[in-house]
C-alpha cells in the first residue's frame, strides 16, 4: 500500500492512469459479453498500471544516484517508458479485438 501511496502522491502519470482505469473498467465490465472478455479488458488496464509503478521504481533508482546524465540510466529510464507504451498498445489491440467484432 505504500507502494501505491507513493506513486499517488509522486507519479503524474500514475495518477493520470488511475482517472483512466476508474472510466475503463466499468466500460469493460459492461462490454464485455463473457467473463474472460472482461478480464481482459479490465486486466489489460491494470497490467498499464502495474508496469507505470515498474517504471516509476527504475526511474527513483536510478535519480537516487544522482541526476547527472548517464548513458545506461538514459536507456534504463527509455525501456521502462517504452514498456509503458507497449503495454498501452496492448489495451488498444485488446479492446479493439473485443469490441470491433462486437459493433461492426
Amino acid at each position: 500500500m505504500q507502494g501505491l501511496r507513493a506513486a499517488w502522491l509522486h507519479e503524474s502519470s500514475f495518477r493520470l492512469e488511475v482517472y483512466l482505469f476508474l472510466v475503463f473498467c466499468p466500460l469493460g465490465l459492461w462490454l464485455g459479453a463473457t467473463g474472460v472478455e472482461r478480464a481482459l479488458l479490465v486486466g489489460s488496464c491494470l497490467l498499464v498500471m502495474a508496469v507505470e509503478l515498474l517504471n516509476s521504481a527504475i526511474e527513483a533508482v536510478i535519480e537516487r544516484y544522482g541526476p547527472e546524465f548517464h548513458e545506461l540510466a538514459g536507456r534504463a529510464k527509455d525501456m521502462g517508458s517504452a514498456a509503458v507504451f507497449l503495454t498501452m498498445l496492448n489495451v488498444l489491440l485488446v479492446w479493439g479485438c473485443i469490441l470491433v467484432p462486437h459493433f461492426f
